[in-house]
């Protein structure tokens, strides 16, 4: 069943330019939950996990796909908590951090680019290229105090960062 909703509805998902990235169906008590990850090239904002929400749902409910039983739908993004498990996932996260486990490599380094199936990752300084299918672990590190700074939307006119970290630190923004 599962690959049969994957088919259904990666078209409902992709109407909002995202991936169906995941699906789960489970049992819970008298019901089933049916939880769907979404990804995109740009992330996913909230707006767009609303939207594909009431798309899925309308379409689940114009089918007889999921029977007669009562379901919960869920409907949520990737985030960081995610494995790096398909291609895409590495092509996404490039510039991340990302702690990497196999059984010839245990490393954290900066992934800086992406051929299929090779990731190169930034460590201690020095490029390391790995094949991701020695990996058998990836996951995003979450950095807290990382700046990054997108030169094509910083005009120095407009934007003083001294007064932002100020502001900011004062909670005014």
């Amino acid at each position: 069943m599962i690959e049969e909703l994957t088919k259904l509805l990666s078209p409902v998902v992709a109407q909002f330019g995202l991936d169906l990235d995941d699906l789960h169906l489970s049992k819970a008590g008298k019901r089933r939950v049916l939880e769907i990850v979404l990804d995109g090239d740009d992330g996913v904002n909230l707006d767009q996990v609303a939207e594909v929400s009431r798309a899925v749902s309308e379409y689940l409910d114009s089918t007889e796909i999921m029977g007669e039983m009562a379901y919960l739908l869920e409907v949520g993004s990737r985030g960081v908590g995610r494995p790096l498990v398909k291609p895409i996932h590495w092509e996404r996260n490039i510039a991340r951090l990302v702690e990497v486990s196999g059984k010839a490599i245990n490393v954290t380094g900066r992934i800086v680019d992406f051929e299929n199936p090779n990731v190169t990752l930034e460590v201690d300084g020095k490029n390391l290229v790995v094949d991701i299918s020695t990996i058998s672990r990836a996951m995003i590190e979450v950095e807290f105090n990382r700046k990054v700074v997108d030169e094509d939307l910083v005009d120095e006119d407009i934007v003083d960062e001294d007064i932002v970290d100020e502001e900011f630190s004062q909670g005014e923004i």
